[in-house]
Parts: structure tokens; C-alpha cells; sequence
């Protein structure tokens, strides 16, 4: 005969290991997390909001279409306002968070180095959406979970020098950002600039938040250069531009990496100076002639969701569209793994099919010894229109 107390001892225990299972269960029904960790509030306003549009769109996309596993997707904001140690604080207490799938990160270079001892002690996936430094993803950790659809800056100096070249120029100065960004664009356009014979006569360096380049400017006019390749983001690039037009006028051509393309320089320097000087910057996508329906159809969900604009005018498009096909390859993964584990995510977006995203098709992706999905032949040169939008040079 069963006593009352022992009644009681068997139903508490029934319902503990219900509540056992619940709680167990729960997390499997729970919504995935995609981080987005990117500068929201200082310098590159333009390029990290580019990129949470584009997660915003992707993941409404894969929404609409079941999620995945059976599970919706969420998106986590954090602001690491283009600061290295906010950046690794954000990183740590995004790996606290359950059912975390990865962060997508961008904006900038030095803050994503700095990131990526924390990204692989909590063994997160980061997608990099927008930051060009070589060592973001030639990283030395084994195993890297660092993928990236983005400029790579080894790849780009070439582009900016073979550029530089078939304008005629020979004798070139540098102005860089005096960050790890602009050390490794250093390097990287002295490698490309010795193999295409091209002279750097003079090199230059800006602080953030440096507000002069007068006296940088009087040295480059010193080294009688035919152009300047610029490494800055929009506050320094609109320094250093406006300070190459006071000394220089309109005569002196800038070839720019796409930092300026993330923030307020076409504001900064203004649109008549801009239509004046000859200006080139380095991008890898744009809405202008394109006959790929993956654009077409992200172009049409932009506009739904954030009302009609130009093909032109969609500010630092390149965010965009790469956070937006890093999200879709991400879910492309996911299935193909059938889980959510990092370690079989990672081998399966090692081992992507061939897909089409909106940026090029990638045949494929990644690999085991590759996780850039971008080089040299897939950037190519822009320049500013009249309305200060950046328009495809001819190839």
C-alpha cells in the first residue's frame, strides 16, 4: 500500500523530471540568434547600419521560407562604436547567450583582429561582413571560424596599384590611417607597387580624429607624385582630402580604399569639390547593371522595407550585400549540416555548393584552406556622381 507521503514523493518527482524535460525541450524550439556586432555611433554610421539591413533582409527571407531546422531567426545588436576593447567586450557577452548562431561583424579592421582571441576561446562563428584587413582571416588559429565576404586588403592593393598603373601613374604617395588597416596597407601596396613597377615616393599617416593633413599635403606636393592611394575611413579621408584640394586644387588624383565609402565624407568634403576631383574608390558591388536576380530581388526587399531609392543611392551598398549573402550561406550551411553546432557548421560552409548570391556566384565559397569568398576579380573601381553616389567605372 502506498502511503500518502510516498504518494506525494512519487508525483514531485514525476513533475521534476517533466520539468526536466521541458526545460531541455525548450531550447530546441527557441529561436536561433544572429549577432550583429558593428559600429552603430561613431565613424561609420553608413557601413554598419548597410550591414544590419542586410541580416535584417536575409533573415526575413530565410523566416519567410520555414527558418531553419524547423526554427525561426532572431538579430542581436551590438555596438562596438569602432573601439578594439568594446568590440571584445561585446564579443564576450554575446557568447553567454544561448542559442547563439554566429555574429556577423564589420567595421573595423582593428577591432575585428582585437576580437578574434575571444571569438575562438568561446568558439563563435564570425562572419565578416566589412573589414579588409589580410590577418582578420589569416589569423594563425586552428580552427578558424572567421568567413568573410569582404575586401581583402593583399587583394585590393593589387586592384588600387594595377589601377594606378593603367591610369599612367608611376610615382605615387601614400596617405593611411595610422591603425593596424593602414599597416597592412602599407605592405600590401609596397608588394603591389614594386611587382607593376610603380615608385612610392612618399608616405603619409593620419590619426582618427586628426582634424589637419596641411602639413602631410606640403610633403606629398614636395615628392611631385602623379596620384595619392588613400587608407582612411570617411572622417580622415574627407581630412585628407580637403587638404590635398587646398594645396593641390583638382590636378591631383586620389585612388581610395573603400573606408570613405562607410560614413559622411561625401558630406564632409562636399559635392562640388567632389565633382571636380578625380576621385576613384575600390568597391565590390553595386545595384547599377546588374542582370543577377539575387540583386533584383534584395534591390525590390529593400525598398519594401525601407522605402524607394535610386539603385545609386543606397548608402555604403557593399555592407549590404555582403551581410546579406553571408547570412543566406550561413542558412545554406545550417541545412546542409542538418545542425547547429559550430564544428559541423563550420565544415559545411567549408563545403558549400555552388551558389548564387547577390554580390557574384560563389564556385564556391569557402574551402578548408579558404575562407575569403572575395578577390581581386570580383572588386572593381567607382567614382562620385553629381548627387555624390558612387557610380561603377567601366571595367
Amino acid at each position: 500500500m502506498i502511503t500518502r507521503a510516498r504518494l506525494v514523493s512519487i508525483v514531485l518527482l514525476v513533475f521534476l523530471l517533466m520539468s526536466g524535460t521541458a526545460a531541455v525541450a525548450k531550447p530546441e524550439t527557441d529561436p536561433l540568434l544572429i549577432a550583429i556586432d558593428a559600429d552603430f555611433s561613431t565613424v561609420a554610421v553608413e557601413g554598419g547600419d548597410a550591414i544590419a539591413k542586410g541580416v535584417a533582409l536575409a533573415v526575413a527571407q530565410v523566416n519567410r521560407e520555414g527558418g531553419l531546422l524547423g526554427r525561426h531567426l532572431q538579430v542581436v545588436h551590438k555596438d562596438h562604436r569602432g573601439n578594439p576593447a568594446r568590440g571584445v567586450a561585446n564579443i564576450r557577452s554575446l557568447a553567454q547567450l544561448d542559442n547563439l548562431l554566429a555574429v556577423v561583424g564589420g567595421i573595423h579592421t582593428p577591432v575585428a583582429i582585437a576580437e578574434l582571441p575571444a571569438i575562438h576561446q568561446h568558439n563563435l562563428l564570425y562572419l565578416g561582413a566589412w573589414a579588409a584587413g589580410t590577418a582578420v582571416v589569416e589569423n594563425n588559429f586552428d580552427p578558424g571560424n572567421v568567413f568573410r565576404v569582404s575586401i581583402r586588403d593583399s587583394e585590393a592593393a593589387t586592384v588600387l596599384v594595377k589601377h594606378a598603373k593603367a591610369r599612367g601613374f608611376k610615382r605615387v604617395a601614400l596617405a593611411l590611417e595610422r591603425t593596424g588597416w593602414g599597416r597592412s596597407n602599407l605592405d600590401s601596396i609596397t608588394q603591389a607597387a614594386q611587382r607593376h613597377n610603380i615608385s612610392i615616393e612618399k608616405v603619409t599617416w593620419i590619426n582618427w580624429q586628426q582634424k589637419s593633413f596641411e602639413e602631410a599635403a606640403a610633403s606629398i606636393e614636395s615628392a611631385r607624385v602623379d596620384a595619392v592611394i588613400m587608407v582612411a575611413n570617411a572622417p580622415e579621408g574627407a581630412v585628407i582630402t580637403n587638404a590635398i584640394y587646398q594645396t593641390f586644387g583638382a590636378s591631383l588624383p586620389i585612388i581610395a580604399h573603400w573606408g570613405i565609402a562607410s560614413g559622411n565624407f561625401v558630406t564632409s568634403v562636399a559635392t562640388d569639390i567632389l565633382q571636380q576631383m578625380d576621385i576613384g574608390v575600390i568597391q565590390t558591388f553595386s545595384f547599377l547593371y546588374q542582370n543577377n536576380p539575387a540583386a533584383a530581388r534584395l534591390y525590390k526587399d529593400y525598398q519594401s522595407a525601407y522605402g524607394k531609392t535610386a539603385p545609386d543611392g543606397i548608402p555604403a551598398v557593399v555592407g549590404l550585400a555582403h551581410a546579406y549573402d553571408l547570412v543566406q550561406l550561413l542558412a545554406l550551411a545550417v541545412k546542409q549540416a542538418n545542425s547547429v553546432k559550430v564544428a559541423d557548421i563550420r565544415q559545411a560552409m567549408e563545403n558549400l555548393p555552388e551558389t548564387q548570391g547577390v554580390v557574384k556566384l560563389y564556385n564556391p565559397a569557402f574551402t578548408s584552406t579558404r575562407h575569403d569568398a572575395l578577390w581581386a576579380e570580383d572588386y572593381f573601381m567607382a567614382r562620385f556622381n553629381d548627387n555624390g553616389n558612387l557610380i561603377p567605372m567601366m571595367r
